[in-house]
């Protein structure tokens, strides 16, 4: 929100994100900026969700008026990661078969949708881009000469890492 804006109002959407089940945490721009989390894009506040949780983008109340990319891999028009795509729906019986129909379509030129991916949010657990807990679930990097790792990177250094890994430039 800019300085014009309603601080009542601000107020009130904070104290709403922070009684909302599964956040955490409601980061203001400072609290965003201390952790280097901070882009002009942030928004005024950003809702870190709990362990074991994460925010649902459906904005549809009725599966039946879901959108037709809802059930699909889709990542140019869905809001956000959905990781209910790593799942195929149970309530297909047979999933291998439904795909094998798609292929066939596509081989003969038609156009249609792989539609195997479910709409209940409750199959996901864990959450998506929080530290985990335990460094025993943090990411690892795995190399051919354990020498060369530096140990514990900031996950923005990782691309610089492995370009260097790759290009034989030192860091």
């Amino acid at each position: 929100m800019n300085d014009s804006g309603d601080a009542a109002l601000h107020a009130d959407v904070r104290a709403t994100l922070e009684q909302t089940p599964g956040v955490e945490q409601v980061l203001h721009r400072d609290a965003q900026m201390a952790r280097g989390i901070w882009h002009a894009r942030s928004g005024d506040f950003l809702a870190v969700a709990a362990p074991h949780a994460w925010f649902c983008s459906y904005y549809w109340d009725d599966d039946r008026r879901a959108p037709d990319f809802a059930r699909t891999v889709d990542i140019h028009r869905k809001p956000g990661y959905d990781p209910a795509e790593l799942f195929i729906d149970p309530a297909i019986r047979f999933p291998h078969l439904r795909a094998a129909e798609f292929l066939l379509k596509k081989k003969l030129g038609l156009r249609a949708l792989l539609e195997v991916i479910p709409l209940d949010a409750t199959l996901v657990r864990g959450s998506h881009g929080r530290v985990p807990e335990d460094s025993d679930d943090h990411p690892v990097i795995i190399s051919a000469n354990g020498g060369d790792l530096p140990g514990l990177i900031d996950a923005s250094d990782v691309f610089r890492f492995l370009l260097n890994a790759c290009t034989g430039r030192p860091d």
